[in-house]
């Protein structure tokens, strides 16, 4: 870690006595090192399920402990991401100066995710892609309805449709907040961009984008044969409450 990261973790132990700001800072170095690898091991789960081209899309991660988080460089190809060229920045979107990548420019969107950190306190993950089938669906301003079980089980109903908003700005994230909060999905397409989501770490906001894109696929190849059955809103709601509660193996990561 740098310097200027060690005296950005010494400020959160306030006025703690010296032995326990030690361990406090400690613990924050810890935690900004760990989020650092994941945002970067994680950004090759985007290519890997096909949701980005070129040096398009982003993921980042909160800081536990805080007030940081931790988001790709605008532009780097994706096999040069490494845990020490992520950017770290504060919930304003300020790059931490003289942290490590800090020589580095943010991504685009770094603004947009620091409206959702700081207006979502739950939110430990935010991703960003322009996968194909899902942001056909935001070209249109067409949300992507429940009509297969697994999108009620992931998504508790339909994937909704947010404003359309200029880049580099808090217009987007002010979007995000806006459709995601109290909704179920953790997804939301922002018209004419692509797909936002949402997730209690930074893995489960790529679970989402990478479901998002699926579904978005799914129910546009059944549109091809004709209008696809819509599912009853009490099933949606019995899929949901079983996926979300009873489904696999416990989750500290849970936002809805």
């Amino acid at each position: 870690m740098s310097e200027t990261e060690t005296k950005a973790a010494g400020g959160v132990a306030g006025a703690a006595a010296a032995d326990e700001a030690a361990a406090a800072d400690q613990g924050i170095l810890a935690a900004i090192g760990q989020v650092r690898a994941d945002v970067a091991r994680l950004h090759a789960e985007l290519v890997r399920y096909g949701l980005i081209v070129w040096t398009a899309g982003n993921v980042s991660g909160r800081v536990p402990g805080a007030e940081l988080f931790v988001i790709k460089p605008s532009g780097v190809d994706y096999d040069e991401l490494t845990p020490m060229n992520m950017i770290l920045c504060d919930l304003d979107g300020n790059v931490v100066e003289g942290s490590a990548g800090s020589e580095l420019k943010p991504s685009s969107d770094t603004a947009a995710h620091a409206f959702v950190y700081r207006n979502m306190p739950a939110v430990g993950g935010v991703v960003h892609t322009h996968s194909t089938y899902a942001t056909a669906w935001a070209a249109r301003g067409e949300a992507v309805p429940c009509v297969i079980t697994a999108m009620a089980d992931e998504f508790g109903g339909e994937i909704p449709v947010g404003p359309f908003a200029l880049i580099g700005s808090d217009e987007i994230g002010r979007g995000v907040v806006a459709m995601l909060t109290g909704h179920r999905s953790p997804a939301v397409l922002m018209r004419s961009h692509g797909v936002f989501t949402i997730g209690g770490t930074a893995r489960d906001a790529v679970k989402a984008a990478v479901m998002t894109e699926d579904v978005a696929r799914t129910i546009h190849i059944a549109r091809q044969g004709g209008e696809p059955i819509p599912i009853a809103p009490e099933a949606i709601d019995a899929l949901f409450a079983r996926y979300q509660n009873i489904y696999g193996q416990p989750s500290e990561g849970a936002v809805h």
